[in-house]
């Protein structure tokens, strides 16, 4: 299900390549994500308020705009289906081409034949479950640090993360959930530090209550978050936070 809904997402980043201005920072490709409704959803895509959607609860995409909603149930749908619903969507309600190229590149492939597939309903669940808490603890770390900063998914990565400088201090943070990687073979909290424009070593920071420090291939800390807590989380990172500021 991680995969599929990897793969899923890339339809909405898509959307956003084919009809929104390019940002250097790729922002324009990047997704956020409603709590209440477990939806991942585009920037607003038209002048009627079309977005395109990703819906972990009942596993479809939705078109929605000020004028309904339109949805296409992704289980038993091919790769093929689902382009031809976007393209048709796209000319007759944006006047518009949906295009589905980027300019990255996914760790797996997919071709006209793949077909999707709700293999797992629980392990659905809990992916939703998980970018809930991510959403709710970068929300917490937000308000009490005044960072005033949007919480966005990226595509590419499918990390759900934060990116901003410190109030009062001259370092600049990095934050968020990071799926299954080289890193770790577990959805994971991660936090890095950077002053002067350079990565905050690690490898002298005392040792954090929970999680641990990396240094090789990737320098910050990180912590497991399957069945995490939301204070564990918000604990984790502002432990993180005060020895990144006193280093």
């Amino acid at each position: 299900m991680e995969k599929q809904m990897h793969l899923a997402a890339q339809y909405l980043a898509a959307a956003g390549i084919s009809f929104l201005e390019k940002k250097s920072d790729d922002s324009h490709t990047n997704l956020g994500f409603n709590t209440k409704n477990g939806c991942l959803y585009t920037h607003a895509l038209s002048d009627n308020g079309e977005v395109l959607c990703l819906d972990y609860e009942n596993f479809t995409l939705q078109w929605k705009s000020n004028k309904g909603i339109t949805t296409f149930e992704l289980d038993g749908a091919r790769h093929t289906d689902v382009l031809s619903w976007l393209e048709d969507y796209s000319k007759v309600n944006l006047n518009k081409t949906y295009q589905y190229k980027f300019h990255y590149d996914l760790p797996y492939s997919i071709d006209h034949s793949f077909t999707f597939a709700l293999s797992n309903a629980d392990r659905l669940a809990e992916l939703k479950n998980l970018r809930v808490l991510a959403q709710s603890v970068l929300e917490n770390i937000n308000k009490q640090y005044n960072l005033d900063t949007s919480i966005r998914i990226w595509p590419h990565h499918f990390d759900t993360g934060i990116y901003s400088p410190l109030p009062d201090s001259d370092i600049t943070i990095g934050l968020g959930l990071a799926i299954p990687d080289q890193i770790s073979d577990k959805h994971y909290l991660y936090i890095s530090g950077y002053k002067n424009g350079n990565t905050i070593a690690t490898s002298k920071l005392p040792k954090l209550a929970s999680g641990e420090w990396k240094s090789d291939g990737f320098t910050g800390a990180i912590l497991n978050a399957d069945n995490l807590l939301e204070s564990n989380g918000v604990a984790f990172f502002k432990d993180a936070i005060n020895l990144l500021k006193n280093d």
